[in-house]
């Protein structure tokens, strides 16, 4: 049982690095493999979820068995033999790494760096590598819409995924940059109108956001094409339709929750919000 993949143009960028894809391979074997290794910047990801075997690295003999995760970067000669009655499923993804085209300052490549200066590993795998091979097979098999998209970003995990092998619960010495000043901005207005409808107050949100009420306004009108009082009265109004699908609030209660001074005042906001008074939308069941 063989599937393979290759003459595909599979290439996508991790950090600093262009990777790309030549041969992706599952194949169920009973013969050897005969001793080879690869050329500069090329690297072998074996995966073995089932079966048993030994390989040969430069001299060196190593157990193979289910679950066992190892890769072969370049001028790494290795054999693999398995087990006549109990041959190894293999999953092999072959790689080839060379510097991405750079534009601007250099950032640093954590995962990178780290993974083409390993020529050679093995282990087991506490990853979850065998999940993420099925996954690969799967988009390839099929290749629904967007499956070159898909393999790459899986590709790309399972990079990630090796080095998190080599390497057991390092912490990652680099973060996300912040969000820019406006980005953040637009989540503070987002969840104030989103969580706290029962007492909205331009104040209270110019305060959030360390705007004046006018820059606040202008804000509003910038992003959202509303003012404050046009949010107020959609947040407030979108909430009050939910609410009164449920049967058992009365109207006063429901005015009460969304800050209304009384029932009445509620139902003449509504009215003039949706065209009809409360208890008729709960009637009409919208």
């Amino acid at each position: 049982m063989r599937t393979l993949y290759t003459d595909m143009d599979i290439h996508f960028i991790i950090e600093n690095t262009q990777i790309h894809a030549l041969n992706i391979v599952q194949e169920r074997f009973a013969r050897t493999i005969p001793a080879h290794s690869h050329g500069r910047g090329c690297y072998e990801i074996h995966y073995i979820p089932f079966g048993r075997g030994t390989l040969r690295t430069d001299g060196q003999y190593y157990d193979i068995t289910p679950d066992t995760l190892f890769v072969t970067g370049p001028h790494v000669e290795h054999a693999q033999t398995p087990l006549p009655e109990d041959p190894m499923l293999e999953y092999c993804v072959y790689l080839k790494a060379s510097p991405a085209p750079r534009h601007g300052k250099t950032k640093t490549s954590p995962v990178m760096d780290l993974f083409l200066s390993t020529p050679f590993w093995i282990g087991r795998d506490t990853q979850g590598i065998h999940d993420l091979m099925r996954q690969l097979f799967q988009e390839l098999e099929h290749r629904y819409l967007g499956y070159q998209t898909q393999v790459e970003l899986l590709l790309s995990q399972l990079l990630v995924a090796m080095v998190r092998n080599y390497e057991q619960h390092q912490i990652s010495r680099t973060a996300f940059a912040r969000n820019n000043l406006s980005d953040s901005k637009s989540v503070i207005i987002d969840e104030y109108f989103l969580y706290e409808y029962q007492s909205l107050s331009l104040e209270a949100l110019s305060h959030r956001l360390n705007l004046s009420p006018r820059q606040t306004q202008r804000l509003l009108t910038q992003h959202y094409g509303k003012n404050f009082q046009q949010k107020k009265a959609e947040a407030r109004m979108s909430a009050a339709a939910i609410l009164l699908s449920d049967h058992s609030r009365s109207i006063a209660s429901i005015a009460e929750d969304l800050g209304y001074s009384s029932a009445e005042h509620f139902s003449s906001a509504f009215r003039n919000y949706y065209g009809t008074s409360p208890r008729e939308y709960r009637k009409e069941g919208r």
